[in-house]
């Protein structure tokens, strides 16, 4: 493998064997596939004024530090993007492609992975919001016979043990092909296959679910686990709903409303929209990164996006754009969780993201991640959506050591972006 030696970068503008193979994929399973775009000129970034108490200043040398970190723990190319009320940095590192060399592009295009979670709930909670939902409706009632067999009971899960992951189903990502058989050629030869989702619902459910939900436990002590299957069985309650496809619903509902310009759903030829940098994973066994830029992410509303967008969409969550009050109170009661990096310690899971708590930050972050084959994406933002950050880093190393170092430095960045540690 070549080393990365570019430098960071940053810039500114005021306003607005198998079973260690799958053990491997597995290690990042929350990230297998995770508004007005400014165009940001070169330049001074430029440092916020009248932050409330508790806030961090927007301060160009750290976030460049940061973003060098996060490249020297193993990112071939980082990217990140912090946006307030009083102005948006952002900063680069590493390379856009091995080959080249060329800095990553500004802006560049990338897959969001389970960062699609939180659009997802947002478009469940609005139409809770609308009376065209319950959070109390039951998988059952709502896509009769889907989930069944093998103890699977979907009389007992709800919509909001899907949007929270407390469902108890397994995940449909441990039988796609390229996860159960980690391999550079695996994944060259599945990576644009299309799935329909009866098929992905049928391999969560052909197994004993990994438990079966009490809708007496109280919330906060209710027992959690990521699963893929979660998301993709929301995106079916969307469409039973509403007649239209997910995709349809979070570009209305949230891409156009935000003028997320730069955020769209994953193009059946897996390419990625220009300008964007080359993806790159470490398969078990190796220590090259081999290239896996194209690809098609199974689920129903995979997305691509840049920082800038992320970060926006993140900002609006919180700062009451995007949901009522109430829809966002529902989304802010949270049960433990056994996984949460970045930050693990402390972290909670609402309706769609996670939450931990952060010194510096008063009310803590809210924050999601998402990883497929060659990104790896994090965002974060403060409780009341006054500052928010997106990362994406083009290499994944799934079970190496240096993922969990990148994961932490990555952590560190979105910490120091959103609060302050004084």
């Amino acid at each position: 493998m070549r080393g990365t030696t570019a430098g960071a970068d940053g810039r500114g503008a005021g306003g607005g064997g198998r079973r260690g193979r799958v053990r491997g994929a597995r290690r990042l399973r929350i990230g297998i596939g995770l508004g007005v775009v400014a165009a940001v000129a070169a330049g001074a970034v430029a440092t916020a004024t009248g932050t409330a108490p508790g806030q961090a200043t927007l301060d160009r040398r750290e976030l460049r530090r940061d973003v060098t970190a996060v490249q020297v723990a193993g990112g071939t190319g980082v990217l990140a993007e912090v946006r307030t009320v009083d102005g948006t940095a952002a900063a680069r590192a590493g390379e856009s492609d091995l080959a080249t060399r060329r800095p990553v592009p500004w802006n560049a295009h990338y897959r969001i992975g389970d960062l699609a979670t939180p659009f997802t709930a947002v478009v469940a909670l609005q139409l809770v919001g609308e009376g065209e939902l319950r959070l109390t409706d039951t998988v059952e009632g709502l896509l009769p016979g889907v989930v069944r067999g093998h103890g699977n009971d979907g009389s007992r899960i709800t919509l909001a043990d899907l949007l929270r992951h407390t469902s108890g189903l397994r995940d449909y990502t441990e039988h796609l092909p390229w996860v159960r058989d980690f391999t550079p050629g695996a994944f060259r030869a599945a990576r644009l296959e299309a799935y329909r989702p009866v098929e992905l619902v049928r391999w969560a459910t052909s197994r004993e679910p990994l438990w079966r939900p009490d809708p007496g436990t109280p919330v906060e002590r209710r027992r959690w686990g990521y699963s893929h299957t979660n998301d993709l069985l929301v995106g079916l309650i969307v469409e039973k709903v509403t007649g239209r496809p997910l995709a349809d619903q979070i570009q209305q509902r949230v891409i156009a409303r935000l003028g997320l310009r730069r955020t769209a759903t994953v193009p059946a030829s897996g390419q990625l929209p220009p300008p964007s940098a080359t993806g790159y994973t470490r398969f078990p066994g190796t220590d090259e990164l081999t290239d896996t830029s194209v690809h098609l992410p199974p689920g129903r509303a995979p997305l691509t996006s840049t920082a800038g967008d992320v970060a926006e969409f993140f900002r609006a969550l919180f700062d009451g754009r995007l949901l009522a009050d109430a829809q966002l109170a529902e989304l802010k009661r949270t049960t433990a969780v056994r996984e949460g990096r970045p930050g693990e310690p402390g972290a909670r899971y609402g309706l769609g993201l996670y939450w931990r708590p952060v010194q510096g930050c008063r009310a803590g972050i809210w924050y999601h991640g998402g990883a497929t084959p060659g990104y790896v994406s994090w965002a974060g933002a403060t409780d009341d959506g006054q500052r928010a950050v997106a990362t994406s880093v083009t290499t994944w190393r799934p079970g190496d050591p240096r993922q969990t170092s990148q994961d932490e430095a990555t952590g560190r960045l979105i910490d120091h972006a959103l609060c302050d540690a004084d």
